[in-house]
């Protein structure tokens, strides 16, 4: 057939949307066009489909026109997990792959020119917009098959490479291949006082009756607190243990959460769900964007997503300057 469709997910800060991947090969002027608002890195997926085709030993269409569509086109998409459906609705429309197998899946993953699968951030909050929109199968980079995993109903495919999801696909013998490339960015510090916060328990405080008293009222309420006092006063101390106090995460806000983390970037292969209220405390100086969330090009979630369904403490530790009067 000459048109195919294979699906994937745009994100838009915290909001998915399913995007249709449609591939056009037929006679004509020989080229490759994409329409749809793709960004920069979205354009140079044509180069590396088809190198990550012709060097998985398929065939690319080089002697045809081929226009991809990202539908709906008034949404600007961004970012190279867009590959994997690429490559699948372009061999699908040139009778490579059955485009029955298409339906009801969507297609997450970068492509490498040898036709490997690289990781990518938010792969969490994708599948659940793709869940929510009817999409029953979806293929991702196989160290994020854990994370996709964490979506109730979705049958995940965890693949290494362009020949291994062809293969799965067409029902053919998977091949072997090489492990997925490790995230271009991963945590290399690590804050030790995690740790000890996993440890701390309301009960250990002493004294502070009317403190604890109203830290329990908000926290039963989800209400916001103001500890006012000098340093030293255990207002610290106080807001840190209240996660300690707090129940366990519901599935719902465990995912919410999870996904938040995961679209931020700090979501590792391997990671669990969250299923404990998470604690954050920003520095007084830290900027803005920080704090609420933005970014330019890509929002990235800030501190008050990432402590959803948690607790925000936000200390004020700057003095007023004392000016002598003359």
């Amino acid at each position: 057939m000459a048109v195919a469709t294979a699906r994937s997910i745009s994100l838009h800060g915290a909001l998915g949307h399913l995007i249709d991947v449609q591939a056009d090969v037929s006679p004509g002027q020989v080229g490759f066009t994409m329409v749809g608002r793709p960004d920069l890195s979205l354009r140079e997926a044509g180069d590396r489909c088809r190198m990550a085709i012709i060097n998985s030993d398929l065939g690319w269409p080089a002697t045809k026109r081929i226009t991809i569509l990202l539908s709906p086109a008034d949404l600007i998409k961004r970012g190279p997990h867009f590959d994997l459906a690429v490559a699948v609705a372009v061999l699908a429309a040139d009778d490579t792959v059955p485009a029955r197998a298409l339906l009801e899946t969507a297609f997450i993953g970068e492509l490498t020119l040898e036709g490997g699968l690289r990781s990518v951030a938010g792969v969490l909050p994708m599948v659940l917009a793709a869940a929510e929109r009817g999409i029953r199968h979806v293929f991702v980079p196989e160290p994020q098959a854990r994370e996709a995993a964490m979506v109730p109903g979705m049958a995940v495919f965890g693949m290494r490479s362009l020949q291994q999801v062809v293969a799965e696909l067409r029902g053919d013998p998977v091949p072997a291949a090489p492990p997925v490339a490790a995230m271009s960015g991963s945590r290399l510090l690590t804050w030790r006082g995690e740790e000890r916060l996993e440890q701390d328990d309301f009960a250990d405080l002493d004294g502070m009756a009317d403190a604890k008293y109203a830290a329990t009222i908000a926290a039963a309420g989800g209400h916001a607190v103001l500890l006012s006092g000098p340093k030293g006063a255990g207002k610290t101390s106080l807001a840190e243990r209240i996660p300690s106090i707090l129940p366990p995460l519901v599935p719902e806000e465990a995912l919410e959460l999870t996904a938040i983390h995961s679209l931020a970037g700090a979501l590792e292969p391997g990671d669990d769900l969250i299923t404990t209220a998470p604690y954050s405390a920003p520095h007084h100086d830290a900027s803005k964007t920080s704090i609420v969330g933005g970014g330019s090009g890509q929002v990235r979630p800030g501190e008050i997503s990432r402590a959803h369904a948690g607790v925000l403490f936000l200390s004020n530790t700057t003095q007023p300057t004392r000016r002598a009067t003359p």
